[in-house]
Parts: C-alpha cells; structure tokens; sequence
C-alpha cells in the first residue's frame, strides 16, 4: 500500500458514521483530510475542473479518494438502455462509475424485472466521467461507487433522450419522511432488501419513514436492515454505495454503520420529524462556529486527482 493510501486509510479509520472532525455526514462518508503535495497550491474550484471534463481517463479503472473527496481513474459508461434499465437525465453525462458498479445494477435490474409491475431500473445519477464534485447537487457520487436508483416502476424501456429529460420518480413519503405513502409497495421493499443482501453493497440511504416501514415488515434474517440507513431527500429515489472494490488501494472506505438493524435509530429520526426538539441554548462562552467553506479546491483532492483531471 503507498503512502497516499496509508494516510488515507488512517483518517478513515479515525472517521466513523456520526460525527468527527473528518466525517461531514453518513451520506457524504468520510470526508478525507487534505493529503496531497504535488497540487497544494492549485486553488482551482475542483467541481469547475471536474464538471468540464465529458470523457473519462484511460488506464485501469480506479476509485481515488472517499465517496466525498475524490475522483475516479478508467470509468466505464452504463450503457444507454440495456435489457432491463435506462440511464436518466442523460444531459448531466452523470451515467458513469467503476466496473463494479456497473455490475451491480446490472444484476439489480435484471432482479427488479422479475418483481410485479417492475420491467427493470431507470437509474439516476451515478459519477462524472471522471468523477470529483459535481457542478450541482450531490456531495458524494465522487469515486464512481456511488448510484441513485428511482423508485418510479418502469413501465416501459424505450423512452426516449427527450422523455428521460421530462419524466420525474415518484414520491414515497408523507408527513415529511415519517411515514410511506400508498405508493409504498412490497415490490420496492423486496428491491431494497435485494440489494442490501448484495455483498458488493457498504449502505443505501431512504427516507426515514420508510426504512422504520420495512422495520416493521422485515420477518427472518434481519442483518439486511443495518445496511439500510435514513436519511433525509431520498423519498424518489434510493442512493447505493458500494464498498471499496478488492485491491483499490487508493479508495477511502467508510467505517461501517453500527452493529444491530438500525431501527430504534431510525425511529429516533422520525420521532424528531414529528415532533422536532427545542434549539440547544447557545453557550455564551462558546467560540463562534467556524465560517461556511467554501466549495472544494483541486488542492484537497487526492493528489492522483489531479493527473486524472489532465489525463488523455
């Protein structure tokens, strides 16, 4: 292992789900600490440098970096429309991620066809080709293991560039993701719980309400559940994060959730949604809360980002 993925892994090893000084959120994953050299004084905004390059490097595919600070080397695009999916919102050019990645959409659509009323996947935002921060939306997606599945059943597999522009998913949530809705079926549960069988698969994030629903419905084995983690704006679509692949040295993994289903957790969540808790007095004596950060710089990436970024 280099010395890059050695400090990388040392920070994620001090980083877990709920709060240090180099973890953001679960959802943005281990925020890894500014380790490069060779491009420490490129102050650059690294989503403007990343958000402008339409194809992918060459060379063995790669995932640099944490799901929230870094980029990713030899991407491979997720076809168009396969048997069983489509890539949506083709115009974000956002269809692109590791081989493994692939994969296993590949495999979780060909389930989702098997299920009622379901011909497969429309898949949301995956990676940039040659992933980093994005212009909009979106703190991780940035290694090329990150994917958004919608929760909108396909009910046909031709639509076209235009259609995939205008069509939206559909919402699952009420109440402000405390509950599901009636468009909450057994089918999307089945589909979730497939997918956090897979163990390709390090977390998927849903709204709150619906992770205590299957809480609720989940019978037998329930070790699926502890993959299933709340998190707020994932009431149309549910995001997958895969683990580091075997053997990528430079991929930053996130410590993984606590042990036990994660439900009694989740119904904190949507206990604080139904009725949320008084604002924490502020200490007088407390110093101020450090300034907003600005958006990233090429000089916190990785510094294999930046010879990703200028590759052929």
């Amino acid at each position: 292992m280099g010395r890059f993925a050695v400090v990388l892994a040392v920070f994620g090893l001090l980083a877990g789900c709920h709060g240090t000084a180099t973890t953001a959120d679960e959802e943005g994953g281990v925020a890894a600490a500014a380790v490069s050299t060779q491009s420490a004084n490129d102050h650059r905004i690294a989503k403007q440098v990343f958000g402008a390059l339409a194809t992918p490097s060459a060379g063995t595919p790669s995932p640099i970096g944490s799901y929230a600070r870094g980029c990713q080397a030899g991407a491979v695009q997720l076809p168009e429309t396969g048997p069983t999916w489509q890539a949506m919102r083709l115009s974000r050019n956002r269809n692109w991620a590791q081989p493994e990645t692939i994969s296993f959409l590949e495999d979780l659509s060909a389930y989702a066809a098997t299920l009622p009323g379901w011909n497969g996947l429309y898949i949301g935002d995956m990676s940039q080709p040659r992933g980093g921060p994005m212009l909009t939306g979106h703190a991780s997606h940035q290694v090329g293991l990150d994917a958004d599945v919608w929760l909108l059943p396909p009910d046909r597999l031709n639509l076209t560039r235009a259609e995939r522009e205008a069509i939206s998913s559909i919402n699952l949530q009420r109440a402000g993701g405390a509950y599901v809705n009636s468009n909450w079926t057994p089918e999307v549960m089945a589909l979730l719980r497939h997918a956090a069988e897979d163990p390709r698969v390090a977390r998927i994030f849903i709204f709150p309400g619906a992770k205590v629903q299957m809480c609720k419905d989940a019978t037998g084995d329930r070790s699926w559940l502890n993959k299933i983690r709340p998190w707020y704006g994932h009431n149309t679509h549910f995001h997958v994060r895969l683990l580091c692949p075997p053997g990528a040295t430079n991929c930053v993994p996130q410590a993984p959730p606590p042990p036990g289903d994660g439900c009694a957790d989740a119904e904190k969540w949507v206990a604080d949604i139904l009725h949320p808790p008084p604002p924490r007095p502020r200490d007088p004596n407390a110093p101020p809360p450090p300034p907003p950060r600005g958006p990233l710089q090429m000089a916190e990436l990785p510094g294999q980002c930046e010879a990703v970024a200028q590759a052929n």
